[in-house]
């Protein structure tokens, strides 16, 4: 069973060129969820790369956050169609995470505590675009946005950025997430307003 949860509180006029098309800019951040917010303990969360069932790279909490990180500035976009400009993040760049990692693999299966899962191009998490962030505005990532640590990635609707993150599965083929699974775009680009299947 679905169950969502909404946190909107108004539509403002879309006056800003730097919202994508049928989107509007909010202040606030609300909150849709597939499912209740899964409860994770720093000290058990880990964090993989997987080829299949292969865990390429694994880290704990402390591991993780001990990687280099960057401070991250980016506007998002829900498919709900809200807007934020300039949200302020801090994590590690995906580039940092698979440099090591040889891979023929073109799709990146996103999966999250809680069973969450969203299929992106592995392209799409290279050169500078996209992070898993565990900070927002300077603190703790709250759980209910994602906390301990989400994907981000901006460029892409927010439901491509999986909250509560748990590896990342580089695979061949282009199998649908969750949201994919129930007549969402299999990219998601805000631009082209690629909402649902055939947009």
């Amino acid at each position: 069973m679905v169950h969502v949860t909404r946190g909107f509180t108004g539509r403002h006029p879309a006056t800003d060129d730097r919202l994508p098309p049928g989107q509007y800019l909010t202040d606030d951040f609300p909150v849709l969820s597939a499912g209740p917010t899964p409860a994770i303990r720093r000290d058990e969360w880990t964090f993989s790369i997987r080829d299949g069932d292969q865990a390429l790279r694994s880290w704990t909490w402390d591991e993780f956050t001990a990687l280099p990180a960057e401070d991250i500035t980016v506007d998002i976009h829900c498919v709900t169609r809200w807007s934020r400009l300039d949200t302020a993040w801090r994590g590690v760049a995906i580039d940092d995470l698979l440099a090591d990692v040889d891979t023929a693999a073109e799709y990146v299966l996103a999966r999250s505590y809680g069973g969450y899962t969203t299929n992106l191009p592995l392209e799409d998490l290279l050169d500078g675009k996209a992070w898993i962030a565990y900070e927002h505005d300077g603190d703790d990532l709250p759980a209910e946005h994602g906390g301990p640590a989400r994907l981000l990635v901006p460029h892409l609707y927010l439901w491509k950025s999986a909250k509560w993150i748990k590896s990342l599965d580089l695979v061949d083929d282009d199998d649908p997430g969750f949201w994919e699974s129930l007549g969402y775009h299999d990219y998601g680009d805000p631009w082209r307003e690629q909402r649902y299947q055939g947009d």
